[in-house]
């Protein structure tokens, strides 16, 4: 099971190789081969004249447009699926061994960047006007534009509609219909938001929205300020304490017994009416079979829109890649049709970036409009490099208080730790 917090840039802490596949194509088509760890002990891309990096979650799609731009080209393309895929690819950058061609999410750029491991693609913003605003604004880094975005991702509020069949105008809403049933035993959780030990700073993000808070503030061109830290400040402490009077010591409704590891397959069983998730979990809540609905977060009664961070997953080009002319041809040109975003979308299911394949997708699939809604009305994860100090420590923090602690003391103290960390960077 993918979720997003696991697929989440943000440290480069370590650098654990597994890499799938185990054979090359020699066809002219689009390989698989396996990688072999370097002695810095990242992956060594394959031996095609194109390599693609990506994840096991979008390799099939990727494969099929490969082959068809290695036929077109008369070259050979490997595709590989490599995990810890940002710090791999960074450190076997560096080291001359990795792709041409990485698929990642854009909130990776701000450290590819500061690692000169990344290209600007040799198209412009302008060039872009088809697809959704939010996605180019996202793989778009000091008014350069560095990935050709192809899937947006957002949390949205799924709701077993056999357990609660009205759409609740509000989070308070879905609490007290939650507190209800769990009150009278047909439930296990009231509200299923991942929390656990650690605490899930992504998907406490609407919530924290909703009640004033902010990660970092934003210039007047819409990108992040590092300067700006919001952990810590007036609208992150009210977060805090509505956060601590919805925890174990208040009403109940978030445990952190409900972790990423549990939280949808609880949903997915019949045991929770609600499960705060992105379209990753959607797979798995078909299979079990229940009657579902899902919509926009919702924000709190008399409080500000809950806005979830919008991800948004992209193809970059290399800056030691043994073929960048291929790879800028395969990006701006071979990726960027309706065609190639089709596939994509039907291999990876993540919601399309290019605006006619919303359209058609939406008229097939009416349900995808939230997603779209979710993350047109999200705010782009920061990509800037502080953001890798921020997830842990404020996630932690989120679990304390979930647990209990003191509000102004906990968001006071993350603040604290996350600019530490920042400044020492």
């Amino acid at each position: 099971m993918l979720t997003r917090r696991h697929a989440l840039g943000g440290a480069l802490i370590g650098t654990t190789l597994l890499a799938a596949g185990c054979s090359s194509s020699d066809d002219g088509g689009a390989g698989e081969p396996s990688a072999a760890p370097s002695s810095s002990g990242a992956p060594v891309r394959g031996n095609e004249e194109l390599v693609i990096w990506t994840d096991e979650l979008k390799i099939d799609a990727i494969k099929q447009i490969a082959d068809t731009f290695a036929s077109a080209n008369g070259i050979t393309v490997g595709v590989q699926a490599i995990t810890d895929l940002q710090a791999n690819f960074v450190t076997a950058n560096t080291a001359g061994n990795g792709p041409d061609i990485v698929v990642g999410a854009h909130d990776w750029i701000g450290n590819m960047v500061q690692n000169g491991a990344v290209d600007p693609l040799q198209l412009t913003a302008e060039n872009l006007t088809s697809y959704a605003p939010i996605a180019v604004t996202a793989v778009t880094y000091n008014e350069q534009l560095y990935g050709l975005p192809y899937g947006v991702e957002a949390l949205v509020l799924y709701r077993n509609t056999a357990l609660a069949p009205d759409e609740p105008g509000t989070l308070d809403d879905a609490f007290a219909k939650g507190l209800e049933l769990k009150s009278a035993g047909t439930v296990e959780s009231a509200f299923n938001l991942p929390v656990g030990e650690l605490g899930d700073a992504y998907h406490m993000q609407p919530l924290y929205t909703s009640m004033g808070g902010y990660v970092f503030g934003r210039n007047a061109d819409g990108s992040y300020n590092p300067d700006d830290l919001g952990v810590g400040q007036a609208g992150s402490i009210a977060a805090a304490e509505k956060i601590r009077s919805i925890g174990e010591q208040g009403s109940g409704v978030l445990t952190r017994s409900v972790s990423g590891d549990n939280s949808i397959a609880l949903f997915a069983d019949g045991k929770a009416p609600y499960l705060l998730s992105g379209p990753w979990a959607r797979a798995d809540i078909d299979e079990a079979g229940i009657q579902y609905a899902f919509q926009a977060v919702p924000g709190f009664a008399g409080q500000q829109p809950a806005q979830p961070f919008a991800g948004v997953q992209a193809f970059f080009v290399a800056s030691k890649g043994k073929n960048k002319a291929f790879a800028q041809e395969f990006v701006g040109n071979a990726m960027n049709t309706e065609e190639s975003m089709k596939a994509m979308y039907e291999g990876a299911k993540i919601p399309p970036t290019l605006l006619s394949l919303q359209e058609s997708e939406v008229a097939a699939d009416p349900q995808l409009q939230a997603f779209l809604d979710a993350a047109n009305n999200g705010a782009p994860m920061p990509s800037i490099p502080q953001m890798a100090a921020v997830f842990e420590p404020l996630g932690q923090g989120y679990s304390a208080l979930v647990g209990g602690a003191d509000a102004p003391t906990t968001m006071q103290q993350t603040g604290t730790t996350i600019a530490d960390a920042i400044a020492a960077a």
